[in-house]
């Protein structure tokens, strides 16, 4: 499907680019006013922390000026205290960006029926998704979350970030896109395709994860990069064979960046595609706002994410 069948038509597009030209004008009126605010707010933080900290030198040991426990204890905590003073600074900026996006996805995704939108909230079919799918995390955060329905099925798409943290460490597990979905047919268990892991990284999966049986899908390039997991083999093995052969070519070809996942369990289906860019950015405030430039991309990758998930909710239907 080309990208242009999802475009708006003409009279959607004038409502999207009045909506533009008043955003511009506040725009830059929000842009003037981070200008003070950042160097205030945050200059001002700054100077009162290295306040405190010379006076703490007037009770610290001489060879600890600047240095002693309450000091370093000082600093941690001004520094991550810095982060919500800038984001205070930065309010007029995120608040218009956040109210724009509000008034126009509706009518940016007019393919999109029954439109649901919020912003960094738990996605409803979240803890539904298996784990085998994301790998393990204990961290999850969120950006936008979209729900409705596409071509007759309802889904709900969201950018997602989850790492594992462990004591003072923290590793990234999957930063992107993930896309859930009513399938046509239900499988009868879980299949997972994931990149494939390391050999240490798959001798503890065999170790300690050895409900689910892995199989090959027979394409020597697809069984290069992926590994196919099941707790039923004899359900999966048609699909890892066929159309899900099929859609994971395809989408290595549209989503190139790194190799996309898939879920199937039950009636739900789960896309993950690791992206490293937030999909629904806007230019920043100090930039204006484009509609060709910036708005048709989103509705061209919304398309593609969606006729993505139609192709992938169709790989256990009936042939025919």
């Amino acid at each position: 499907m080309d990208a242009k069948d999802f475009l708006p038509g003409e009279g959607v597009v004038a409502r999207i680019k009045a909506d533009i030209e008043r955003y511009e004008t506040e725009r830059r009126r929000a842009h003037r006013a981070v200008m003070w605010r950042i160097p205030v707010f945050d200059g001002l933080w700054i100077a009162a922390i290295l306040g405190v900290a010379y006076a703490f030198n007037s009770f610290a040991d001489p060879n600890e000026q600047w240095l002693s426990t309450p000091h370093v204890f000082l600093y941690i905590v001004g520094f991550f205290a810095l982060f919500f003073i800038h984001a205070q600074a930065v309010k007029p900026a995120t608040e218009l960006q956040q109210s724009l996006r509000v008034r126009i996805m509706p009518l940016v995704f007019g393919f999109i029926e029954e439109m649901g939108y919020r912003h960094e909230a738990t996605p409803v079919s979240f803890s539904r998704m298996p784990q085998e799918a994301s790998g393990a995390f204990n961290r999850q955060s969120f950006d936008d979350v979209i729900s409705g329905r596409y071509e007759g099925f309802p889904f709900e798409l969201y950018e997602a970030t989850l790492s594992q943290k462990s004591g003072k460490s923290r590793s990234s597990v999957f930063k992107g896109v993930i896309v859930a979905f009513e399938t046509i047919a239900s499988f009868p268990g879980l299949l997972v395709a994931t990149r494939k892991s390391g050999m240490v990284v798959g001798f503890l999966k065999s170790l300690f994860g050895g409900k689910l049986e892995e199989l090959q899908s027979g394409v020597a390039a697809l069984d290069e990069n992926y590994e196919f997991r099941t707790d039923n083999v004899e359900a999966a093995r048609p699909l890892v064979t066929g159309r899900l052969a099929q859609a994971l070519q395809w989408l290595g070809e549209t989503w190139p960046e790194q190799p996309a996942r898939v879920a199937l369990k039950g009636s739900d289906g789960f896309l993950l595609i690791p992206l490293s860019k937030n999909f629904f950015e806007l230019p920043g405030i100090s930039q204006p706002l484009d509609y060709k430039a910036h708005v048709e991309p989103m509705i061209a990758d919304m398309g593609a994410l969606l006729a993505t998930a139609a192709l992938v909710r169709k790989i256990g239907a009936p042939e025919g």
